[in-house]
């Protein structure tokens, strides 16, 4: 072998085996390591929306001791009987200056009925916080990995763009010593291009990924984000499916929200129903006179007390239908609870099928294809130095490489996402 062959020969090797090197993505800024466990963490710390969403279940924690509790009693001041050509509170013994205190006292049981109610809808309202906080983590996970692939990416395309400068080189030397054709040179420079033209585009998404993972964050969208450059592809194997559907319909904040509700709509019925009985209002009043009696006692002061009650007298309009609206909306209440259970176990099923092709990719990529494919390109290099192997082959079969170190990065983060979707639609908040 000639002495400028092996000149060439010698940093190809070198390149090719440091394809697959890590390397700092092209443009981006340095900044702290945001390793997946700190960014749930910062979203979880700074997420408004999330805020927002416990700020609603405070508040509807204040209900249900208002509505349990007694109506406001009522301080009344009354001048009775008082004569309108003198106004003078002496002259008739029927005048009087009253006082009196009364209190409306719903039927035993309602204000009772109310308060569960309203604690139901807190209750359904703290699992929605939950809910919340299990989608954020799912999102910010999902986003991070498709970051992380995309750093990877990045690195095997800037790896191979070395190996392909090295392909020009010795294409471009061997045809200007007539070993070579010019179709040779000309394929290195497409090859070239078109990984030239992959970078720009994966860089384009990166940054993009980079924007909708700070606004997970709630920090500005051009914040650095710099990820580990290494992580962990262990891929545990999934639990059975029929498990997973047990965990999700006993864990899953968004259907124990729904029970929650249907719970405050069975107490609305039993309201609507003892609506028919009646409400009370008890009261007092004191009642001052002036003046004296024609015997010329002073005249003495007046007590009255009241009790009235409310009469259902329209209960075919009012109260029974009061009863057929609330008996609909726990009809409404029931179907939503299965409608929300066949979608929580869609989901379920779903993830866990993307997981399961996910990994197996995965693994064979790792076990398999990737260490074949590396072969074949170390073949291709070794016969193409000595004239065995043409120039096209060589580059098909490091582009091919290129392909699968891609798609292998690629399943990773597809079955990462897709664990991150599974645990969500179960119910837990698994890291990483």
């Amino acid at each position: 072998m000639s002495r400028w062959f092996a000149a060439l020969t010698g940093p190809l090797l070198l390149a090719f085996a440091a394809a697959a090197a890590a390397v700092p993505p092209p443009g981006v800024p340095i900044a702290a390591v945001l390793t997946v466990q700190a960014a749930v963490h910062t979203a979880l710390k700074r997420s408004p929306a999330l805020a927002g969403v416990r700020a609603e279940a405070r508040a509807l924690a204040q209900v249900p001791a208002q509505v349990g509790s007694l109506p406001d009693p009522r301080l009344s001041f009354n001048a009775v009987n008082l004569p309108t050509d003198t106004f003078d509170t002496a002259r008739e013994p029927m005048t009087q200056l009253r006082v009196g205190v009364s209190q409306a006292i719903p039927f035993p049981g309602k204000l009772g009925l109310r308060a569960d109610a309203a604690r139901f809808r807190a209750q359904a309202a703290d699992q929605a916080v939950s809910e919340r906080r299990l989608r954020l983590i799912r999102d910010v996970r999902r986003a991070w990995w498709q970051t992380f692939y995309l750093d990877r990416a990045l690195d095997t395309v800037a790896g191979n763009l070395d190996l392909m400068r090295q392909f020009v080189q010795i294409a471009q030397t061997k045809y200007r010593v007539g070993r070579g054709l010019q179709q040779d040179v000309l394929l290195a420079q497409l090859e070239l291009s078109r990984l030239l033209d992959r970078q720009v585009r994966l860089r384009a998404a990166r940054r993009a990924q980079a924007a909708r993972l700070d606004a997970l964050l709630n920090r500005p969208t051009d914040t650095p984000v710099r990820l580990p450059r290494r992580s962990a592809t262990d891929l545990p194997a999934p639990p059975p499916e029929r498990a997973l559907l047990a965990d999700a319909d006993r864990d899953r904040p968004l259907l124990a929200a729904q029970r929650r509700l249907i719970a405050a709509a069975g107490s609305r019925v039993a309201l609507a129903r003892r609506d028919y009985l009646p409400d009370f209002t008890l009261g007092a009043a004191y009642g001052l006179r002036a003046g004296r009696n024609p015997n010329g006692t002073g005249r003495v002061n007046l007590a009255t007390f009241m009790f009235s009650m409310r009469i259902p007298l329209y209960a075919a309009t009012k109260q029974a239908r009061a009863v057929d609206q609330r008996d609909a909306e726990l009809i409404a209440a029931r179907h939503t609870f299965e409608d929300l259970r066949d979608r929580v176990h869609a989901q379920v099923s779903v993830s866990l099928a993307d997981y399961r092709r996910s990994r197996e990719e995965f693994v064979l990529f790792r076990t398999g294809i990737l260490p074949q494919a590396r072969q074949t390109v170390q073949a291709m290099l070794a016969g193409y130095q000595v004239s065995k192997v043409d120039f096209l082959n060589l580059v098909r079969a490091q582009t091919t490489l290129y392909n699968y170190e891609t798609r292998y990065w690629q399943s990773l983060a597809n079955a990462r996402r897709a664990l991150a979707d599974l645990d969500a639609a179960v119910g837990k908040e698994n890291l990483p």
